[in-house]
């Protein structure tokens, strides 16, 4: 089964639009992620990328998501995970 089979069955719409976004940005060598930003990007509320950032750090195997700071908008600190 492909990445993008595995993505489609685990995660719901908005959760695959932000690991999409995230992943993106890590292949342009990011590794901070402001929600209000990952928001504005997706059309998304920056509490819905909050929840669902939160939600992903408990269950995503591809990435490494860590809520890292508040300052006016939750940071998170995005890695990819050695496979």
């Amino acid at each position: 089964m492909s990445t993008k089979d595995r993505i489609r069955e685990k995660y719901n719409e908005t959760q695959r639009k932000i690991l999409y976004h995230l992943k993106s940005g890590i292949k342009t060598g990011k590794s901070y992620f402001k929600s209000k930003y990952i928001a504005k990007d997706l059309g998304l509320s920056p509490k819905e990328v909050g929840i669902n950032l939160a939600i992903l750090s408990e269950i995503c195997d591809e990435l490494d998501i860590t809520r890292w700071s508040y300052s006016n908008s939750t940071t998170w600190r995005v890695t990819s995970r050695a496979s």
